[in-house]
Protein backbone atom coordinates (compact mmCIF):
# COMPACT_ATOMS: atom_id res chain seq x y z
CA UNK A 1 0.00 0.00 0.00
CA UNK A 2 0.98 3.57 -1.00
CA UNK A 3 2.61 5.51 2.29
CA UNK A 4 0.88 8.83 2.78
CA UNK A 5 2.38 11.83 4.01
CA UNK A 6 1.58 15.37 4.57
CA UNK A 7 3.18 19.04 6.99
CA UNK A 8 1.81 22.00 7.15
CA UNK A 9 5.45 23.68 6.80
CA UNK A 10 7.51 23.96 3.92
CA UNK A 11 6.45 20.61 2.42
CA UNK A 12 3.16 22.56 1.13
CA UNK A 13 5.28 23.89 -2.00
CA UNK A 14 4.71 22.73 -5.18
CA UNK A 15 6.69 23.25 -8.41
CA UNK A 16 4.96 26.21 -10.12
CA UNK A 17 5.77 25.27 -13.11
CA UNK A 18 3.37 22.11 -12.74
CA UNK A 19 1.00 23.89 -11.19
CA UNK A 20 -1.00 25.70 -14.03
CA UNK A 21 -4.57 25.08 -15.31
CA UNK A 22 -3.76 22.70 -17.64
CA UNK A 23 -2.39 20.16 -15.22
CA UNK A 24 -5.80 20.87 -12.90
CA UNK A 25 -7.96 19.15 -15.72
CA UNK A 26 -6.71 15.68 -14.94
CA UNK A 27 -3.27 15.84 -13.96
CA UNK A 28 0.38 16.25 -15.17
CA UNK A 29 3.64 14.17 -14.96
CA UNK A 30 6.71 16.03 -14.75
CA UNK A 31 10.33 14.16 -13.02
CA UNK A 32 8.80 10.85 -12.39
CA UNK A 33 5.65 12.60 -10.45
CA UNK A 34 1.78 12.84 -11.36
CA UNK A 35 -0.12 16.22 -10.24
CA UNK A 36 -3.29 15.33 -9.80
CA UNK A 37 -6.38 18.21 -10.06
CA UNK A 38 -7.19 20.45 -6.64
CA UNK A 39 -9.09 18.94 -4.73
CA UNK A 40 -11.19 20.09 -1.33
CA UNK A 41 -12.49 18.85 1.70
CA UNK A 42 -15.01 20.31 3.68
CA UNK A 43 -17.02 20.02 6.77
CA UNK A 44 -20.49 20.35 6.35
CA UNK A 45 -23.44 21.64 8.24
CA UNK A 46 -21.63 24.06 10.37
CA UNK A 47 -23.85 26.27 12.42
CA UNK A 48 -24.08 28.89 11.23
CA UNK A 49 -23.52 31.44 14.15
CA UNK A 50 -22.24 35.26 14.59
CA UNK A 51 -20.51 37.05 17.71
CA UNK A 52 -22.42 39.42 19.83
CA UNK A 53 -19.55 41.28 19.37
CA UNK A 54 -15.86 41.35 17.75
CA UNK A 55 -14.50 41.50 21.22
CA UNK A 56 -12.11 38.31 21.60
CA UNK A 57 -13.92 36.52 24.19
CA UNK A 58 -17.18 36.76 22.26
CA UNK A 59 -15.74 35.81 18.84
CA UNK A 60 -13.87 32.45 21.03
CA UNK A 61 -16.99 31.82 22.71
CA UNK A 62 -19.48 31.91 19.20
CA UNK A 63 -16.25 30.10 17.33
CA UNK A 64 -16.14 27.10 19.83
CA UNK A 65 -19.91 26.48 19.34
CA UNK A 66 -19.83 26.40 15.88
CA UNK A 67 -16.72 23.69 16.72
CA UNK A 68 -18.73 21.77 19.09
CA UNK A 69 -22.29 22.11 17.22
CA UNK A 70 -23.17 20.72 20.23
CA UNK A 71 -25.27 23.22 22.91
CA UNK A 72 -25.12 20.58 25.79
CA UNK A 73 -21.35 20.66 25.40
CA UNK A 74 -20.75 24.56 24.76
CA UNK A 75 -20.82 27.09 25.09
CA UNK A 76 -23.70 28.81 26.96
CA UNK A 77 -24.43 29.10 30.44
CA UNK A 78 -25.71 25.39 31.58
CA UNK A 79 -23.30 23.89 29.19
CA UNK A 80 -20.43 21.64 30.37
CA UNK A 81 -17.70 23.67 29.19
CA UNK A 82 -19.32 27.21 29.59
CA UNK A 83 -17.47 28.22 32.50
CA UNK A 84 -14.04 27.09 31.54
CA UNK A 85 -14.82 28.73 28.14
CA UNK A 86 -14.77 32.07 30.15
CA UNK A 87 -11.82 30.79 32.14
CA UNK A 88 -9.46 31.03 29.20
CA UNK A 89 -7.03 33.23 27.49
CA UNK A 90 -9.27 34.42 24.51
CA UNK A 91 -5.42 35.30 22.87
CA UNK A 92 -3.37 32.08 23.54
CA UNK A 93 -4.67 28.56 22.06
CA UNK A 94 -2.43 26.91 24.57
CA UNK A 95 -4.32 28.24 27.54
CA UNK A 96 -7.57 27.90 25.83
CA UNK A 97 -6.85 24.01 24.99
CA UNK A 98 -5.30 23.44 28.72
CA UNK A 99 -8.19 24.99 30.19
CA UNK A 100 -10.79 22.77 28.04
CA UNK A 101 -8.55 19.64 28.47
CA UNK A 102 -9.84 16.27 30.34
CA UNK A 103 -12.85 15.41 31.63
CA UNK A 104 -16.12 17.80 31.99
CA UNK A 105 -20.16 17.53 33.29
CA UNK A 106 -23.22 18.48 31.08
CA UNK A 107 -25.84 19.83 33.16
CA UNK A 108 -27.75 16.29 33.64
CA UNK A 109 -23.97 14.90 35.27
CA UNK A 110 -22.68 12.92 32.14
CA UNK A 111 -19.16 13.17 31.61
CA UNK A 112 -17.58 14.19 28.47
CA UNK A 113 -13.92 14.00 28.22
CA UNK A 114 -12.97 16.58 25.61
CA UNK A 115 -9.38 16.29 23.62
CA UNK A 116 -7.59 19.48 22.93
CA UNK A 117 -4.29 19.92 21.24
CA UNK A 118 -2.83 23.67 20.72
CA UNK A 119 -0.10 22.97 17.62
CA UNK A 120 1.83 25.29 15.99
CA UNK A 121 1.82 25.86 11.89
CA UNK A 122 5.23 23.36 11.38
CA UNK A 123 4.02 20.63 14.30
CA UNK A 124 0.63 20.20 12.28
CA UNK A 125 0.47 16.26 11.42
CA UNK A 126 -0.71 16.79 7.74
CA UNK A 127 -2.72 13.51 7.16
CA UNK A 128 -4.60 14.05 10.65
CA UNK A 129 -5.29 17.17 9.66
CA UNK A 130 -7.22 16.00 6.30
CA UNK A 131 -9.05 12.91 7.47
CA UNK A 132 -10.10 15.09 10.91
CA UNK A 133 -11.81 16.76 8.37
CA UNK A 134 -13.30 14.25 6.51
CA UNK A 135 -14.51 12.91 9.94
CA UNK A 136 -16.37 16.22 10.32
CA UNK A 137 -14.50 17.90 12.80
CA UNK A 138 -13.74 21.69 12.55
CA UNK A 139 -10.71 23.29 14.17
CA UNK A 140 -9.28 27.00 15.25
CA UNK A 141 -6.69 28.26 13.43
CA UNK A 142 -5.50 31.69 14.93
CA UNK A 143 -3.80 34.09 12.20
CA UNK A 144 -2.58 37.71 12.62
CA UNK A 145 -3.43 36.98 16.38
CA UNK A 146 -7.55 36.28 15.61
CA UNK A 147 -9.06 33.34 15.73
CA UNK A 148 -11.09 31.68 12.80
CA UNK A 149 -13.04 28.10 12.36
CA UNK A 150 -11.18 26.35 10.46
CA UNK A 151 -13.29 23.68 8.45
CA UNK A 152 -11.63 22.94 5.04
CA UNK A 153 -8.81 22.53 2.66
CA UNK A 154 -7.90 22.27 -0.12
CA UNK A 155 -4.96 20.26 -2.01
CA UNK A 156 -3.12 18.35 -4.65
CA UNK A 157 -2.28 14.84 -4.65
CA UNK A 158 1.04 13.93 -5.76
CA UNK A 159 2.40 10.40 -6.62
CA UNK A 160 5.46 9.71 -7.25
CA UNK A 161 5.71 6.83 -10.25
CA UNK A 162 8.87 4.88 -9.48
CA UNK A 163 7.71 4.00 -5.36
CA UNK A 164 3.94 4.58 -5.64
CA UNK A 165 4.59 6.96 -2.93
CA UNK A 166 1.37 9.23 -2.48
CA UNK A 167 2.11 13.24 -0.30
CA UNK A 168 -0.09 16.44 -0.71
CA UNK A 169 0.39 19.66 -0.84
CA UNK A 170 -2.15 21.83 0.53
CA UNK A 171 -2.70 25.17 -0.91
CA UNK A 172 -5.76 26.89 1.03
CA UNK A 173 -7.16 26.73 4.80
CA UNK A 174 -10.72 27.75 4.38
CA UNK A 175 -12.04 29.69 7.12
CA UNK A 176 -15.16 31.16 9.08
CA UNK A 177 -14.80 34.14 10.86
CA UNK A 178 -17.64 34.71 13.38
CA UNK A 179 -17.23 38.47 13.46
CA UNK A 180 -19.25 38.51 10.66
CA UNK A 181 -22.49 37.27 8.64
CA UNK A 182 -22.64 38.51 5.59
CA UNK A 183 -19.30 38.08 2.63
CA UNK A 184 -16.70 38.35 4.73
CA UNK A 185 -17.60 35.36 7.07
CA UNK A 186 -15.81 32.82 4.44
CA UNK A 187 -11.95 33.72 3.73
CA UNK A 188 -9.30 31.47 2.77
CA UNK A 189 -5.36 31.55 3.79
CA UNK A 190 -3.82 30.84 0.44
CA UNK A 191 -0.35 28.89 1.43
CA UNK A 192 1.17 29.59 -1.55
CA UNK A 193 1.16 33.42 -1.50
CA UNK A 194 0.45 34.36 2.26
CA UNK A 195 2.47 34.86 5.42
CA UNK A 196 2.30 31.56 7.24
CA UNK A 197 4.65 33.11 9.72
CA UNK A 198 1.55 34.61 10.38
CA UNK A 199 -0.42 32.26 11.80
CA UNK A 200 0.25 31.74 15.56
CA UNK A 201 -1.16 28.30 15.81
CA UNK A 202 -4.18 25.68 15.33
CA UNK A 203 -6.36 24.62 18.04
CA UNK A 204 -7.57 20.67 17.61
CA UNK A 205 -10.22 19.79 19.97
CA UNK A 206 -12.96 16.92 20.24
CA UNK A 207 -15.56 15.77 22.62
CA UNK A 208 -16.75 12.22 23.44
CA UNK A 209 -19.83 11.27 25.52
CA UNK A 210 -18.65 8.42 28.26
Amino acid sequence: MASRRLTVGSAFFLSAKCIVASCFAVGCFAYGQAFYAEQDVRVRDLPSLTARSTHAPDVLTTSLEIVFNDKEICCGKNSALGDSVKASDPKSLKDIASKLRGRHLLSDGRPIMITADSLTSDAVNGPLLIQMIRDQHAALMEWNSHVYVLFGVTYVETTESSTGETSYAIHKFLLQDARYSDSRREISFDRLNDDMGKVQGFLFIQAARQ
